[in-house]
């Protein structure tokens, strides 16, 4: 399928509306939308604002003034993600366009949430509704990456983060009781916090957890803080020895499941769609080990430990795809290029 130069304009102006969804409708897709009248001018635009809260599709409708609605049989909609086709905490956004009677809806990515995929398609083609797929389809992918992945591998996306000195220490050697040695500066944390406010769950470990009692909250991020998973497989940490352990929120993982199972387990039972592992480096080799992460954010400060450091950094398979500097640090991204959805989408070219 060819777009015109107007429907790629609409479609990235959809895009720009779905990315102010960002951490705040998880686990549900970032959507956009805009309806374009006969003549050319945009008469409604609308995002997916919150969780549990109305679509893209409907907010869009919703916006169009009184004056222009009698022009919507005749217009056309661009939608950065299929639109949906069951009843869920709303109706179906495919029904309330077949109702309102479009002429045409552009759709940039196909939903892979098996509740909808292609049968929102499907309703408005049978309705007679022309329905064209592929606008900007890589970029539509890409701002939901993560819901893509969920879906299509049935398994949280997978973000790994840690902080290292130049040497490649994740700590300091400590005296009983002391604090973990602190690489970040006031922006690098600033950072970290808005990374968790676009997850759903956050892991450590059980040594993690006790040694260094993380909050695994976004206090310095407006952003909602996500669900702690704690990896105990051996059960060492008790409900009262560190601050996650009391959060009623909390998923602990113990026994000997297969990591890949256990992940399953999380999507499917608890409906966990990203997950960021924080630590502590045990735990970040296993997912590396296993080839089980998506992406992966290294902090970097230019000190050097040696004989003071511990707790040896995991090393990445790949080299980074990016980097950014705070005053203290540098932040390397790494993606895994071997993750099924952006070989299907061409992502990781």
């Amino acid at each position: 399928m060819t777009f015109s130069a107007n429907d790629l304009r609409y479609m990235r102006r959809a895009l720009q509306l779905a990315a102010s969804g960002r951490g705040h409708v998880s686990p549900n897709p970032m959507v956009g939308a805009v309806i374009v009248a006969p003549d050319g001018r945009m008469i409604g635009e609308g995002w997916h604002r919150r969780f549990g809260g109305p679509h893209a599709e409907v907010n869009a409708v919703h916006s169009v003034a009184e004056a222009d609605r009698a022009l919507m049989p005749e217009s056309t909609i661009y939608v950065t993600l299929e639109p949906c086709s069951h009843y869920g905490k709303t109706p179906p956004c495919a029904l309330l366009l077949r109702e309102t009677g479009f002429r045409r809806v552009v759709v940039g990515a196909g939903d892979p949430n098996p509740k909808v995929a292609g049968r929102g398609i499907a309703m408005l083609r049978e309705a007679g509704i022309q329905v064209d797929e592929g606008c900007l389809e890589k970029e539509c992918c890409e701002l939901n990456i993560k819901f893509m992945t969920a879906h299509r591998l049935r398994r949280p996306y997978i973000t790994l983060k840690w902080a290292c000195s130049a040497d490649g220490y994740m700590d300091a050697c400590r005296h009983d009781g002391g604090k973990a040695y602190r690489f970040s500066d006031a922006r690098g944390t600033q950072i970290v916090h808005s990374l968790r406010a676009v997850h759903d769950a956050i892991a450590v470990g059980a040594s993690t957890a006790l040694l260094d009692n993380p909050g695994l909250d976004t206090r310095f991020f407006d952003g909602a803080s996500p669900r702690p998973v704690l990896f105990d497989r051996h059960c060492l940490v008790a409900e009262d020895s560190c601050r996650i352990a009391s959060d009623p929120r909390l998923l602990r993982i113990d026994g000997g499941k297969p990591l890949e199972e256990t992940l399953h387990e999380m999507y499917a039972a608890d409906g966990i769609t990203s997950l960021l592992v924080e630590g502590g480096a045990s735990l970040l080799r296993s997912f590396i080990s296993a080839g089980l992460w998506d992406e992966a954010r290294v902090e970097v400060n230019p000190v050097v430990l040696g004989d003071k450091g511990r707790a040896e950094a995991p090393a990445l398979p790949c080299q980074p795809v990016g980097m950014t500097a705070t005053t203290r640090t540098r932040i390397f991204m790494y993606t895994n290029q071997n993750s099924t959805p952006r070989r299907r989408t061409g992502l990781a070219s």
